[in-house]
């Protein structure tokens, strides 16, 4: 039996998606790429925004053309949300929505008439975590979920509520990563920050009890809400751990206008306070400066040219090293989709593209920042032109001639 794989969306989908095939493989299934015959194909899907909805269902329609013999069987957030829409589409076998994850591999493979060579237990969580990325790096499921239900947003009616897994639970994963010779571990989850909701247990315990586990050289926390990121947790990170000098964000908007009336639980008076603690915590002379990358959207209901330039204005001012910027896309059933003022296509266009050339002169910046510091590298297997590539503590990618006794190791280095 053939089983081909299809994954759009975020590291939590990727990181489900390998599950499932870590699942199929231990029943015996044979996992071939998408374009190639298959008696079954899976396709995760994203419904971050309109366009990813659309081409989730145009890639369910394609995997039906390429494969006309073919079970399909569709998951992730799209169908969640479009379950009736999906389930109409020529082919679709079988769709499995958020809190069914769990009977992905177990359903599928009944389906097919191969017994399952292991059924997880029920849980309201699906426990996950990818395939080593170039054999240096996996990303563990520790959260999912959300209960912010920001206006803008379809994530909590997708994923579900804010939940995580128990502590022993994510010790036990991260144990199974290093078996497979993984040195790096990060941290993902809807709203990672928000992890203990479900069981009563801390994210500094989950944190200090990861940093024990024996192979994993270091941590990143994948994304974390400001009003997450305490003083607690940067004093004990910056008493000496695995974990990172890497910080990623999300602040959506820099006009606190917007913020308020997103539904957001911070202002930008907060936000820049979190930047300015961490760095006051973990930042010595000589020492590499913090990465922090921020998510910004750009075209929320109501963003006028002014409210845009006080966004542009806030990040110069907070300077991050990295931008993440996306338009808004208006999503049905939401508050934000029935506001006034939704603005043009053509103008969120020209704003992503102000705020990438901010993003490029700021990395630019923070690069040079960071030049004549000692830090260290894990070096990755992925060769491109002879060169091999490897990012530090405070991900900043460094090449060097390929070397494959530097493979998934930590390297010193001095940025240059």
């Amino acid at each position: 039996m053939k089983i081909a794989l299809l994954t759009l969306g975020c590291k939590l989908n990727f990181a489900e998606t390998a599950t499932y095939e870590r699942g199929f493989i231990a029943a015996g299934l044979e996992v071939v790429p998408w374009g190639e015959a298959a008696d079954v194909c899976l396709v995760n899907t994203c419904s971050v925004t309109a366009t990813a909805d659309s081409k989730s269902r145009n890639l369910v329609r394609k995997m039906h053309r390429l494969h006309p013999e073919a079970k399909i069987i569709v998951t992730g957030c799209s169908a969640e949300l479009r379950r009736r829409e999906i389930e109409r589409i020529e082919g679709v076998t079988r769709v499995f929505g958020a809190a069914e994850k769990g009977r992905v591999v177990p359903e599928t493979l009944a389906l097919l008439g191969v017994p399952a060579a292991d059924t997880p237990p029920a849980s309201t969580i699906f426990p996950a975590y990818s395939s080593a990325e170039s054999r240096t790096r996996a990303f563990l499921k520790v959260q999912d979920g959300c209960n912010n239900y920001c206006a803008y947003c379809t994530v909590p009616y997708a994923r579900g509520e804010s939940r995580n897994l128990p502590i022993a639970e994510c010790v036990r994963q991260a144990e199974r990563i290093a078996a497979e010779g993984v040195r790096e571990i990060v941290l993902t989850g809807v709203n990672t920050g928000d992890f203990g909701r479900t069981t009563g247990e801390r994210f500094l315990d989950l944190l200090k009890a990861l940093n024990n586990v024996e192979g994993i050289g270091r941590y990143r926390i994948s994304s974390i809400e400001p009003n997450l990121l305490t003083g607690e947790i940067v004093d004990w990170i910056a008493g000496g751990t695995k974990f990172q000098p890497h910080f990623h964000i999300p602040l959506q908007t820099g006009s606190d206008e917007l913020l308020a009336r997103m539904g957001r639980h911070y202002d930008t008076a907060f936000f820049a306070e979190r930047m300015e603690m961490v760095r006051r915590k973990l930042e010595r002379p000589g020492a590499p400066k913090v990465f922090f990358g921020i998510d910004v959207m750009v075209g929320l209901p109501g963003e006028t040219d002014e409210l845009f330039k006080e966004t542009f204005r806030f990040i110069d001012r907070v300077h991050p090293a990295f931008i993440h910027v996306f338009p808004y896309s208006r999503r049905p059933g939401t508050p934000a989709a029935a506001m006034p003022g939704q603005v043009d296509e053509q103008t969120k266009k020209h704003r992503v593209a102000v705020l990438e050339g901010l993003c490029r002169d700021l990395h630019t910046e923070f690069r040079k920042q960071n030049q004549g510091v000692r830090e260290r590298v894990l070096f990755e297997s992925t060769v491109h032109d002879g060169m091999m590539e490897g990012y530090t503590g405070n991900y900043i990618r460094i090449r060097r001639p390929y070397d494959p006794a530097l493979v998934n190791t930590l390297v010193d280095i001095v940025i240059d």
